[in-house]
């Protein structure tokens, strides 16, 4: 055999031996990947609608509120103690129960003061018998009318004097001025009190005051008559309260305005002292149309919404009030009974078809 063409035979099999190890590491063509193009490319083609969410209107009340914190106070409050100094000879309450006014709950010795009370009850017998004689006698021209006047004035001197003794006896007693929840003694039978002696505190807790500030501008917003809901560290449940009072002017170090309220608290469970987190009615509208404040788009100075119609979104301007929190009134451009869509503005142009997965 000839040398070259040897050679040739031999090169020819080393180049179809190359060519086959580059075929084997070249791409291969995934089968399931061009079954799925030729199902998309089988699929006609159209624009997808967009999934939305949407509101119907509907006529609400809308509630501009202020959200602050606050403190609940006692309706009243006071430190117990005595009105004259003397020894504690009784305590007639138990601590931590309710008491009613007027009841008495500690006394001091009053025996000296006793004594004197009855010398003087001694004496008044005796002097009205001789006021009674005196103006017998002088009904018959028997005695001088300044002998009358004189016994008349001894009588009530003697009668002034057993009120002193009277009153000065009622001040050893120490009695509730409301009624209230009594709370832990200070002293024992036998302590000697003066009248800077506490002898307990006495809480009345229905109704509570709900105290807190507002900021001034907020200050001419919150009236007396307004509503409020506020609600407890550990009790999700909201309580109602209405406002009753003002502070007089603004504080000038704070420039805030306190105001109160009043909680009915009638089963006296709530306790004073506690925190409160306040949400305020600055301004209540009945029978409002609000939309949420993120399904408004705002766009060259004008607001504007989009409202489902025939299965398309179709633009509409506003004009607009009142804005909440999370929501804002609506005084044109919307009717009750208008769907209004929620979700997607951003993606939303005029007659983009639209499928409402959910609607309120």
């Amino acid at each position: 055999m000839d040398k070259r063409v040897k050679w040739g035979i031999i090169a020819g099999i080393a180049v179809a031996l190359v060519a086959g190890g580059i075929y084997t590491q070249l791409p291969k063509q995934n089968e399931e990947l061009a079954a799925a193009d030729k199902v998309v490319s089988a699929q006609p083609k159209g624009k997808k609608a967009l999934n939305v969410n949407a509101q119907v209107i509907r006529p609400s009340t809308l509630r501009d509120e202020i959200l602050i914190s606050g403190s609940l106070l006692p309706d009243e409050e006071v430190d117990l103690s005595f009105e004259t100094s003397g020894k504690i000879i009784e305590i007639n309450f138990e601590e931590g129960t309710f008491v009613k006014k007027g009841q008495l709950l500690a006394k001091v010795n009053d025996r000296p003061l006793q004594a004197q009370l009855k010398r003087l009850m001694s004496q008044l017998k005796l002097a009205e018998d001789r006021v009674f004689r005196q103006n017998a006698l002088l009904a018959k021209d028997a005695v001088s009318k300044e002998a009358y006047e004189q016994v008349k004035t001894e009588l009530a001197t003697l009668n002034a004097d057993i009120d002193l003794v009277e009153a000065n006896i009622q001040q050893t007693e120490l009695r509730a001025p409301f009624d209230g929840i009594i709370g832990l003694r200070q002293v024992s039978v036998g302590t000697y009190a003066s009248p800077s002696t506490i002898v307990a505190k006495l809480t009345k807790v229905t109704p509570l005051k709900v105290e807190f500030s507002v900021p001034e501008r907020y200050a001419g917003d919150v009236k007396v008559g307004a509503g409020l809901e506020f609600t407890l560290e550990g009790n999700l449940t909201p309580f109602e309260a209405k406002v009753y009072a003002r502070e007089s002017k603004i504080d000038p170090m704070t420039h805030t305005l306190t105001i109160r309220a009043l909680y009915p608290n009638a089963n006296g469970r709530v306790m004073p002292g506690r925190y409160a987190s306040i949400r305020l009615n600055k301004d209540e509208i009945e029978n409002a149309i609000a939309v949420p404040s993120e399904a408004i788009v705002p766009e060259m100075g004008k607001d504007k919404i989009f409202v489902y119609r025939s299965g398309k979104a179709q633009p509409v301007e506003l004009t607009t009030g009142l804005r909440t929190e999370d929501r804002v009134q609506v005084l044109e451009g919307l009717q009750v009974g208008d769907t209004v869509i929620t979700s997607g503005t951003l993606q939303l142009r005029t007659g983009l078809a639209v499928t409402l997965d959910e609607i309120n």
